[in-house]
């Protein structure tokens, strides 16, 4: 599992590319990125705990 701070690269990434407006297939990406680090937070959580 990647780190949330490498998702949330990537999702900065995203929109410095996207100018602003996502298109149909960047929105899906989002989503799938946002998932993605939504998990990695969780374990780094549980993990600390």
């Amino acid at each position: 599992m990647r780190s949330a701070a490498v998702v949330n690269a990537e999702i900065r990434a995203l929109w410095g590319r996207a100018g602003g407006a996502l298109s149909p297939a960047e929105q899906e990406r989002y989503q799938r990125l946002l998932v993605e680090w939504a998990a990695a937070v969780r374990a780094d959580v549980v993990e600390a705990a």
